[in-house]
């Protein structure tokens, strides 16, 4: 089973299973505690009544401790697995694992916006966030996907396929201020068989004024007015 105290002295494999390090793990945890707090009240249930009895009292659950809560939230944001299989390695039944997710979920964003980590969402105002231009506008941007369990409804199928990555996915456009490496803006999810370019277009992102875009090949044609793109060249193969 996975937990905190197996995972927390071996590095590599902390940082692959929750995309943090384990020092940046112990910052979001302080702040995850007062967040949890601020959202769950001790002196109240789950569905906002008063306790008739102390919080805490009676079998201690495996995700007692708030390392493990935060552990179990960003295993499961970072590695995206099936309910089935997330409550495997954290030894927990299917429907235990999806009450935690979405209990979890709201207290790992207040932790994230009080500690002004929060990507933008609003395309908008990318162009006056202080942390587009922080080391200069330098930015780039990408398209991330994600599987998804391949829908019932032969019209969602369709929606939903990607060719590029030959499976059913959800899509959102990244943008990245390259000298902080960190995630700007977070666009609405997409279906998966919308291109990466079209995609870009239509969230209308505002960028600063003589910003600089890298991009990839996926973003050919995108041209945003006021901004130098750079698109990589892919090497010719040597014929032998």
């Amino acid at each position: 089973m996975l937990t905190y105290e197996k995972l927390k002295t071996k590095s590599r494999e902390f940082l692959s299973a929750t995309g943090v390090t384990q020092e940046e793990f112990e910052v979001l945890l302080l702040n995850f505690e007062s967040a949890y707090d601020q959202l769950y009240p001790q002196n109240l249930t789950f569905d906002g009544r008063a306790r008739q009895r102390r919080s805490g009292a009676g079998v201690k659950g495996t995700l007692s401790k708030f390392a493990e809560r935060l552990l179990f939230i960003l295993v499961y944001h970072k590695t995206n697995p099936l309910q089935t299989m997330q409550g495997l390695q954290f030894g927990l039944s299917q429907s235990q694992t999806n009450y935690w997710i979405h209990r979890l979920v709201p207290v790992l964003k207040q932790t994230l916006a009080d500690l002004g980590m929060q990507p933008e969402r609003d395309a908008r105002l990318v162009a006056t966030n202080p942390e587009s231009a922080q080391g200069g506008a330098n930015l780039a941007i990408d398209g991330t996907e994600r599987r998804l369990q391949r829908p019932v409804d032969p019209l969602k199928q369709r929606e939903k396929y990607s060719g590029k990555k030959k499976a059913h996915t959800d899509k959102n456009i990244l943008v990245v201020n390259e000298n902080t490496k960190k995630v700007i803006y977070l666009s609405a999810t997409v279906e998966g068989k919308k291109h990466d370019s079209r995609a870009a277009k239509e969230a209308a992102i505002a960028y600063p004024a003589n910003a600089t875009l890298d991009k990839d090949t996926g973003f050919q044609g995108y041209e945003p007015d006021g901004v130098l793109t750079m698109q990589s060249k892919k090497k010719r193969k040597v014929k032998s």
